[in-house]
C-alpha cells in the first residue's frame, strides 16, 4: 500500500470524502460502485468494483470462442482493463488499462473501427517492441448492462491488410449482449 499523506475525517452519516486527485489517478466517478475490504491488520481497502469481472471465466469463454470463430485476437475488458483475452500473450495484456478508443466506444455508445491507426487507441499504455507490429486493425464495441456501458469487446488483428467488416462487427455486437444480458441475469 502506498501512502498518499491525505487525511480525512468521517462525518456524522460515516461518509469520507475520496479526495479529487485520487479520483481523476483512479478513474472514480460519479456513482462508481467500490467495493470494500479488510485485511487481517484491519485495514480498511477500497476497489472500484467491476461487475463484468465477475464474470471473468464466463468472459474468458467468450473471447475464446471469438477468438476460433474469428481468427482475430479477442479481448473483453470491464470500465478500465483488460479482463480477458485470446489469440495473444494474456501474461502481457491482462489487466492492461483501456485506451482512448475504448472509452469512447463505451461513452457514446458506438462501435469504433480502425485500419491502420496512426496510434494504438486499444491501450492506455501500448505495448510496442522492435520488430513487432501494432495493431493493423481493430473493432471495439460497448457492453451495456442496464442501459450502462459496463465493458467492451474488441476484436484486433497485427497483420496488414487486415480488414474488420460487417461480420466481425456482428460477432462482436453479439458478444458483448450476450455479456451485458448475462449481467441482468
Amino acid at each position: 500500500m502506498k501512502a498518499t499523506g491525505i487525511v480525512r475525517r468521517i462525518d456524522d452519516l460515516g461518509r469520507v470524502v475520496i479526495p479529487k486527485e485520487i479520483r481523476r489517478t483512479l478513474r472514480i466517478h460519479e456513482g462508481d460502485p467500490l467495493e470494500i475490504f479488510v485485511d487481517h491488520e484491519g485495514d480498511v481497502i477500497l476497489k472500484k468494483y467491476s461487475p463484468i469481472g465477475q464474470l471473468a471465466d464466463f468472459a474468458q469463454e467468450c473471447a475464446d470462442s471469438l477468438f476460433e470463430n474469428s481468427g482475430h485476437i479477442a479481448m473483453i475488458t470491464d470500465r478500465d482493463t483488460i479482463i480477458s483475452v485470446a489469440g495473444i500473450s494474456k501474461k502481457e495484456y491482462l489487466e492492461k488499462e483501456i485506451g482512448p478508443d475504448v472509452e469512447a466506444a463505451m461513452e457514446e455508445r458506438n462501435v469504433v473501427i480502425r485500419h491502420n491507426p496512426k496510434e494504438n487507441g486499444l491501450l492506455k499504455h501500448p505495448l510496442e517492441r522492435e520488430g513487432e507490429p501494432t495493431f493493423m486493425a481493430y473493432l471495439v464495441t460497448p457492453i451495456i448492462s442496464g442501459g450502462d456501458p459496463i465493458g467492451a469487446v474488441i476484436l484486433a488483428s497485427k497483420q496488414a491488410g487486415t480488414q474488420m467488416g460487417a461480420l466481425e462487427q456482428k460477432l462482436a455486437e453479439t458478444t458483448a449482449s450476450v455479456l451485458g444480458k448475462q449481467m441482468e441475469a
